[in-house]
Formats: structure tokens, C-alpha cells, sequence
């Protein structure tokens, strides 16, 4: 006697998480959140990879050693509508302009339906390090975009 498939869904407890529904939270001085800066368009770069180097073995021609060497990270990309007044663009301005650099604590937390969070990633010491606007088209009649781009230290992957 075979057990019945269960079906598909998408209750987050027991089904797949959706992408669309999240936050992105600034931290000034590593403490106090930015409640201006949470809303982004697309989020992406949440990947770390580990560097490996490869060492040769005297004799061995079948293989080679592949050894951990230390981890690396992609740069945290965040996009939205072109903003104006914003404490995250200061810091932006700052950076490019002057040269002066203020590095945050920045979470990214996935959330539910309920908007309640089901995972997060932390990047510590956040900085930016591109900042590019969409081109400007009087042919287009589109969103202008704000594409930022950050470095940082580490990420921390959260299962909440």
C-alpha cells in the first residue's frame, strides 16, 4: 500500500519560501536602523563560495588536492526607484564624492505573507562601492532605477 503524495503549497511553514515579499535594513553605527531605506526592487549577490587552492601531489597523475583556503563573497547589489531625500543616498554621496566612508551592518530578511521573517542575511561592514542610475529616455516611459552596490566584510546566512 503506497502513502498519498501531499500537495504543493505554499503555506511557508511547510511549503516554499517566496521570493518577492522582503526588507532591507540599514543599521547606522552598527545599531540604529535607517526606517527610510527598506524598500528595494530586487536584492541579489546573497552568496559566499569558498577559494580553494590546488596542490599537486609528487607521483599522483590521477588527481590533484583541492584545499580550503578562505571564504569569499559577492558584492550585495540592492535596486530601486530613484529616491530623493534619503539618508542611504548621503551615505552613497559621501563615498563617492569625498571619499569618506561610514561602514554599516545591513539584513536582509525574507518575509512571509503574514510579514512576519522566515530568513535574513546579515552583511557586516557594509560599504558602498557603485552607484549607477538608469539611463535617462524621453522615448521610455519607465521607472528610473537606482542600482547600489556593496562590499563588505561577512555575511551571515539566518534560518529563522
Amino acid at each position: 500500500m503506497s502513502l498519498p503524495i501531499p500537495p504543493l503549497t505554499l503555506d511557508p511553514l511547510i511549503g516554499p519560501a517566496l521570493g518577492f515579499r522582503f526588507a532591507v535594513f540599514f543599521f547606522a553605527g552598527g545599531a540604529v536602523p535607517n526606517p527610510i531605506d527598506i524598500r528595494f526592487q530586487r536584492v541579489s549577490g546573497l552568496s559566499a563560495s569558498i577559494d580553494t587552492t590546488t596542490i599537486i601531489e609528487g607521483g599522483q597523475n590521477l588527481y590533484t588536492h583541492r584545499l580550503p583556503t578562505r571564504v569569499g563573497y559577492a558584492n550585495l547589489v540592492l535596486e530601486r526607484g530613484f529616491v530623493v531625500g534619503s539618508p542611504l543616498n548621503l551615505e552613497f554621496n559621501a563615498a563617492m564624492s569625498l571619499f569618506k566612508f561610514a561602514p554599516s551592518n545591513v539584513i536582509v530578511t525574507l518575509l512571509s505573507e503574514r510579514h512576519l521573517p522566515l530568513a535574513a542575511w546579515l552583511f557586516i561592514k557594509a560599504y558602498p562601492v557603485r552607484w549607477a542610475t538608469a539611463d535617462l529616455d524621453a522615448n521610455d516611459e519607465r521607472l528610473l532605477i537606482d542600482t547600489m552596490e556593496l562590499a563588505y566584510t561577512r555575511m551571515q546566512a539566518l534560518r529563522i
